[in-house]
Formats: C-alpha cells, sequence, structure tokens
C-alpha cells in the first residue's frame, strides 16, 4: 500500500523538505495572564512548521498517505519571561485501506511539558545537539508516531524510529526537565520506548500489526475476515498482560483503541463477541463495564 513503494517526486506543500505528517498545532494558555500573547501565537506557527517541515524518515509521502496527528499544548505556568509549564496532547491517526475512516493509533497526554522559549526563535532540530527540550519532546514524539505508524503497516516495521527516540531519550538524561529519567515515573517518555523495544512487547506490536493491516485494512472488502483477524489479534494482548499487567504501552493501546474496539465488534456473532469481551475484561480491567455491554449492543464502523 506505501512506505516500502518508491514514489515518484512530491513537489508540493512542503516540497522534499517535509512529508510525513499533516500536524495541526494548538496553543492555549487559559490561567496565563498578562503576558505577551503573539508570544504563544508564534510558537503555535513555529512548533507546526517544525513537524511538518522537518524530514523525519527516508520515504517519500503521498498527500494522502501523510500521517494526520494533533498537538495541544496547554501552558499552565510561566515561570519567567521565556520559561513555561503544562501539558502535551499527542493524537496520530492513520487512513484504513479503501475507507473514508481513520484509525487512532496513538494518545497520549504528556504532563511534564517544561521548555524554554523566545518569541520568534527558530526551532532547529539537530540529532546529535538537542538544544532545547521543546526540540527534544517535538522530534521524540515525531519518531515515537512514526514507530506506532510503521508498525501498523509492517510486523514490527516502527522498531527504527522507535530506536530513534529511545536515542532522545538517552541523550536527555542530563536534563533538568522532568519526564526523561525511569525513576520519576512509571509512565513517561522514558518506559514508552522501553517498553515498545523490550521482548515482553513484542506480542503487543505484533498485534498492531495485524490488529491494522489484516482487520481494519480488509474491513471494506471482507468485514467478517477482518473482523476475525481483529478479534484473533486481541489474543497477543493476553500474553503482554499476564506478564506485565501494569504494562505502559499495554495502557496506551487501550487509550487509542477502546471505542474503535466497541464500535467494531458491536455487530460480531455471538459467538466471536462473546470472545473478545473475554479477552478485553481481562486485559482491559478499567473499561471492563463497557466491555460487558458489548453482548448486547447492535451497530458498528
Amino acid at each position: 500500500m506505501r512506505r516500502i513503494l518508491i514514489i515518484g517526486l512530491i513537489l508540493i506543500s512542503f516540497g522534499l523538505k517535509g512529508q510525513e505528517f499533516r500536524c495541526m498545532v494548538q496553543v492555549v494558555s487559559p490561567s496565563i495572564q498578562g503576558t505577551n500573547r503573539g508570544v504563544f501565537e508564534t510558537l503555535q506557527k513555529s512548533i507546526m512548521e517544525f513537524m511538518n517541515g522537518q524530514r523525519w524518515t527516508e520515504h517519500k509521502y503521498k498527500p494522502e498517505e501523510r500521517i494526520e496527528c494533533n498537538i495541544l499544548i496547554n501552558i499552565r505556568e510561566q515561570i519567567g519571561s521565556d520559561e513555561f509549564k503544562g501539558t502535551m496532547q499527542i493524537q496520530a491517526r492513520r487512513p484504513v485501506y479503501n475507507s473514508s475512516y481513520s484509525t487512532t493509533i496513538f494518545n497520549y497526554l504528556d504532563q511534564s511539558l517544561h521548555f524554554r522559549y523566545i518569541e520568534f526563535e527558530p526551532l532547529i532540530y539537530n540529532p546529535a545537539n538537542i538544544e532545547s527540550n521543546l526540540i527534544g519532546m517535538l522530534a521524540y514524539y515525531a519518531y515515537v508516531i512514526l514507530g506506532y505508524d510503521y508498525d501498523s503497516f509492517s510486523q514490527r516495521g516502527g522498531t527504527p524510529y522507535f530506536q530513534k527516540a529511545e536515542q532522545i531519550v538517552n541523550m536527555s538524561q542530563n536534563s533538568r526537565e522532568s519526564g526523561w529519567r525511569s525513576f520519576e515515573s512509571t509512565r513517561n517518555r522514558y518506559w514508552l520506548v522501553e517498553n515498545m523495544l523490550n521482548e515482553y512487547h513484542v506480542p503487543l506490536r505484533n498485534c498492531f500489526y495485524q490488529y491494522h493491516r489484516r482487520g481494519l485494512d480488509l474491513m471494506a472488502e471482507k468485514p467478517e475476515e477482518g473482523r476475525s483477524n481483529m478479534a484473533s489479534s486481541l489474543e497477543l494482548l493476553q500474553r503482554v498482560y499476564r506478564q506485565r499487567p501494569n504494562s505502559f504501552a499495554l495502557g496506551l493501546f487501550f487509550d487509542a483503541k477502546t471505542e474503535e474496539l466497541l464500535n467494531v465488534f458491536s455487530n460480531s456473532p455471538s459467538m466471536e463477541k462473546g470472545r473478545v469481551v473475554n479477552i478485553l475484561t481481562e486485559v482491559d480491567p478499567a473499561n471492563s463495564e463497557k466491555y460487558r455491554k458489548l453482548q448486547s449492543s447492535t451497530g458498528g464502523i
């Protein structure tokens, strides 16, 4: 479908420089008073240009293949004239083959946003030297999104991009800002890539491929087969849960997929639905009540 195929010249939008993302950015600061609001508008524009104008891979993308993503930065605290704290919500989607439907592949709220920014200061990514925490975080999440996207098209195809994100984590170990170190939390940037590159999470990544490529991407032409493959893919999650019940990466899967799972399997035959409900109530107990309601549901995508 894409990725491996060499596509001809794409001389639109950002030309040959940036082609992987169609990233929308919003910077809000509802609790900050008396600040030059223009700095946040400039920041928003700069981040959008950074994400969309940087070349992140060696592959060429058609316009319709670009990864749709949203970044919402909520600035909650201004420490100095150029220092801010807040949160960063990152969400990414990829299109489902032969349909108008896009599926969420990553959805995460990073609550450790802390950065310095001077208005009109250019955001320049140098892989050998991360010049600011903001640049480091943006590059990190760009590679994480690419990792998830490539995993959805080929089995563990996102490994090179998770490894690039891991390199940023390693380079940031001495950063004064939090979110990069293992001892700070069990759910942060360090643990996200650690999980995705850890052997215990291989079944999760294999599930991600089967769920998307052999499941969702078949739904338009072969809905029963696609849905059956999606159901089978969920069995791989049991292996992860039984070894790592508090897995961060497993939780992220359900942050992105719970509503979609409810929608897809609402049309399942009773036997398939029961099988799916049994798996999901085990591996995602936080949403067990939602899954149990599947037994009497109808509808779906």
